[in-house]
């Protein structure tokens, strides 16, 4: 028997066979393959519908992409007005931090790691910086949504594809960057600091000095200029150089605090007994080491140490100008002018007064010798040759005190001997003297004052030294001869002499060397020592005689 195949037409068109090959779950299957196609096609409906809602969303939304940024500030997920109000706030609570590094020299530098703290901050508004926040909000808005083909904005928006940063363009006022760099290089740059000392109490202390900085304010402003670019920190790198200090030395230092203790003195000018001054001193060495170990600017302070006099007033009052400790006599010849001169000079000596310690100068205490003054022409020693001279005869007094301070045992800062052997004097016992050339020096080396007393009688001048004994003891003087070169005759022809006469125009000296010895004794006569105290050379003048043969 023939089969037969019929069909239906259902409400959807299709057709279904009624009956199939093995009966009735041949139906089945067909039943299920319809009912899953339709759920595809319907769930194809479905996604195809979402999907250009989200694609609609993403373009049309109030709020701003997720992940973007402007200056570093997340704006996703706030609309425009609210993105806008973050900027303004975050501009507000900015502010620009300097960080210094030193430079080592041009062309190179040492970069300080930043610290916690910049060395110069301000408000980044400070710069003139006020962009058009709702009008850059509103572009980081529409960054992702305008111009790219609206099918492609929900995977974009899905997959974070799109833009994430936004760059506007800003800018600074350049006027008040100028003025932002001045005042931080002002603010920055400091003058060196020089060593520094004062006594407090016992104490010396003393501030090592410190370099100063300069801070140049072009490289601030040329940074500044492009300081927006390092948000959201708006931090900047600042040259600057430094300007040495002057340091005191521990010398120096001991120069400027330094008292010697003063013992009690004579005073010339009132002619009285002044009292004692206490000292002021510190251990160079343990300031020295101090100083090594700080560090710059910092304060090191060391123990003063004070001393006291050990002459008092007292003590000297009743022991001053007591005793009599050398004395000498020369005595004086020649002219009435020589001898007038020999008087002014010992006169203006007389009644010097020399304090522990303290140095004569004969010169000084004489002074120039001028008519002015009552000084007339002498013979006296020019170039080796023997003419007048104002002052003339003015080395007596000079010689004779050489010779007292050497009786008195004092110290001999600066002697010259003549230029050739004086009459007046033994040998290496003379001080020659000159305004402006050699002059005679000593140095009172007894812990009391000394008195120089001087004395013109009976054709003799006597120069004694008044001071305090502090021991019996003599000093004796004694020279040594070491040698002589004899003087030779020269002659000259003087037709103006008459015929077959002749006249000595230059006298002649023969040269001699002495040693000089200064022998000290005590009060029994025993020699203690014998010191050698100057060398002295005599030149030779050779004689000189005019004739007319």
């Amino acid at each position: 028997m023939e089969n037969q195949l019929s069909t239906n037409s259902g409400a959807d068109g299709i057709g279904t066979p009624d009956t199939v090959p093995g009966g009735g779950a041949g139906r089945t299957v067909f039943a299920i393959v319809r009912t899953v196609l339709a759920a595809f096609i319907i769930a194809g409906v479905i996604v195809s519908a979402g999907y250009a809602g989200l694609c609609a969303y993403a373009a049309n939304g109030k709020t701003i992409w997720p992940g973007i940024s402007v200056m570093g500030v997340e704006l996703s997920g706030l609309t425009v007005e609210e993105a806008a109000k973050k900027l303004d706030t975050f501009i507000d609570k900015s502010q620009v931090d300097l960080y210094l590094y030193y430079i080592l020299d041009e062309g190179t530098h040492v970069e300080n790691y930043r610290p916690d703290t910049p060395d110069y901050s301000f408000p980044l508004r400070d710069l003139g910086f006020y962009p058009d926040t709702m009008s850059i909000a509103q572009e980081a808005y529409d960054m992702n949504v305008t111009n790219p083909e609206f099918l492609s904005l929900g995977w974009r928006y899905l997959t974070g594809e799109g833009e994430t940063e936004y760059s506007p363009e800003l800018s600074v006022d350049p006027e008040q960057v100028t003025l932002r760099a001045q005042e931080a290089a002002e603010a920055l740059s400091y003058d060196p600091t020089q060593t520094e000392y004062g006594i407090e109490g016992d104490a010396l202390r003393v501030t090592l000095p410190k370099n100063g900085r300069s801070v140049p304010a072009e490289p601030i402003a040329e940074k500044l200029q492009t300081v927006i670019r390092n948000a959201p920190d708006f931090a900047v790198d600042i040259p600057y150089s430094a300007v040495p200090h002057e340091a005191m030395t521990v010398e120096e230092i001991h120069e400027k605090v330094y008292i010697p203790v003063k013992n009690a003195w004579f005073d010339p000018q009132k002619w009285e007994v002044a009292p004692g001054e206490n000292g002021i001193d510190f251990d160079m060495e343990t300031l020295r080491t101090l100083m090594e170990e700080a560090a710059a600017g910092q304060t090191v302070e060391t123990q003063l140490i004070y001393g006291e006099p050990k002459l008092t007033y007292n003590d000297l009052k009743n022991v001053v100008f007591r005793d009599l400790l050398g004395e000498a006599s020369t005595k004086v010849s020649g002219t009435a002018a020589r001898v007038n001169n020999v008087k002014l000079a010992a006169k203006a000596i007389n009644n010097a007064v020399v304090n522990s310690g303290e140095t004569f100068s004969y010169n000084g205490r004489v002074g120039r010798r001028t008519a002015a003054k009552g000084y007339q022409a002498a013979p006296a020693y020019i170039q080796g040759l023997t003419v007048d001279e104002i002052g003339g005869g003015v080395c007596q007094p000079s010689s004779t005190l050489y010779l007292a301070c050497l009786r008195s045992n004092m110290q001999i800062t600066e002697r010259s001997p003549h230029r050739y052997v004086p009459a007046y004097i033994p040998p290496g016992m003379d001080a020659t003297v000159s305004w402006g050339g050699p002059d005679y020096k000593f140095t009172n080396n007894t812990p009391y004052p000394i008195i120089i007393k001087t004395k013109y009688a009976d054709g003799y001048l006597t120069v004694q030294l008044i001071g305090t004994k502090t021991n019996n003891n003599t000093v004796k003087i004694t020279n040594e001869f070491i040698s002589s070169t004899q003087w030779k005759t020269e002659y000259r022809t003087d037709r103006s002499l008459p015929k077959g006469t002749q006249k000595v125009e230059v006298t002649p000296y023969t040269g001699k060397t002495y040693k000089t010895y200064r022998n000290i004794y005590d009060g029994n006569g025993k020699l203690i020592s014998s010191k050698f105290e100057a060398t002295s050379v005599y030149k030779v003048r050779n004689q000189v005689i005019a004739r007319n043969p």
